[in-house]
């Protein structure tokens, strides 16, 4: 008899508390802004990690953070507003209001790469030494800040009865999905997607250091590319709540641009066996 597993017990249901953590007068402390710190804190002293394992200076890393900062977080809710003006054309005071959702890693990772090219030529090293060492910690947080869409109700996917179903409350569902209390958990699939892309880069890391692995300058970056491109790839495809540009969602459009520089990064270092461009003159294609 084949087996229902809509009727399994529901131990994977996911119900969120709400977005606040707690609230003190007029204090309050948002589950979002928090995972989102915690992400930054973690990341930062992870990189400072990696750059003392390469014998990189790792205030170098921590002077990084700041640039990273400053160049992601707004350039991820502008990229987040833009493609949803109409939502906020006619309240235009909640466009700062980021403590309440509504950020893309897509326009995170343009912010932060332009910060990072204008520090890397300030202070003359090389643009993917950098992001070899801030990739795993990149992955990282996004495993972590997924869940802040948990928290907020948002992101999720289609309707669905699996035993990991997500509930949604009625204000938070979309007015054509009204009628359906249970979604995929998306922000689930993509934090745990993240957290193996995580694993690999890690793994690589270490096999470089051990000598197993020659893991040219760059390589680390392209193969966080195409590894969460492919993951973003898929589960954009089942949430409800995409970004869109006409009839394009406009993530899995920026994933399959992703996958593609990827692979043409790799078959660059290890096919031509020619450095990346970057800001400063290649010392070497090694490691």
């Amino acid at each position: 008899m084949a087996l229902d597993i809509s009727t399994l017990p529901l131990a994977f249901q996911f119900t969120s508390p709400g977005p606040i953590l707690v609230k003190l007068g007029p204090i309050t402390i948002r589950w979002y802004g928090l995972l989102i710190a915690t992400a930054v804190l973690i990341g930062v002293s992870l990189s400072q990690y990696l750059a003392k394992r390469r014998n990189i200076n790792p205030d170098l890393l921590s002077d990084l953070s700041i640039w990273l900062v400053i160049g992601a977080i707004p350039a991820a809710r502008i990229y987040y507003v833009l493609f949803q003006w109409s939502e906020y054309a006619q309240y235009p005071e909640r466009i700062i209001a980021i403590w309440q959702g509504g950020i893309a890693i897509h326009g995170a990772i343009l912010g932060g790469t332009l910060a990072a090219l204008i520090f890397a030529k300030l202070k003359q090293v090389s643009f993917w030494q950098l992001a070899d060492l801030v990739a795993p910690s990149l992955i990282l947080g996004q495993a972590i800040g997924r869940w802040g869409n948990f928290f907020n109700s948002e992101a999720f996917g289609s309707p669905t009865n699996l035993p990991w179903k997500l509930y949604i409350p009625p204000q938070r569902r979309p007015p054509e999905l009204a009628n359906f209390e249970y979604f995929h958990p998306t922000f689930l699939y993509e934090s745990l997607w993240d957290l193996m892309v995580f694993t690999l880069l890690m793994t690589l890391f270490f096999q470089s250091l051990s000598g197993r692995l020659r893991l040219r300058v760059g390589a680390l970056s392209m193969v966080y590319l195409i590894a969460y491109s492919l993951g973003r790839l898929w589960i954009e495809g089942l949430r409800t709540d995409s970004l869109m540009l006409g009839p394009l969602r406009i993530a899995q459009v920026v994933s399959l641009i992703g996958i593609t520089l990827g692979l043409a990064g790799l078959f660059w270092l290890y096919i031509r066996k020619r450095p990346l461009p970057d800001v400063v003159s290649p010392k070497g294609d090694g490691e």
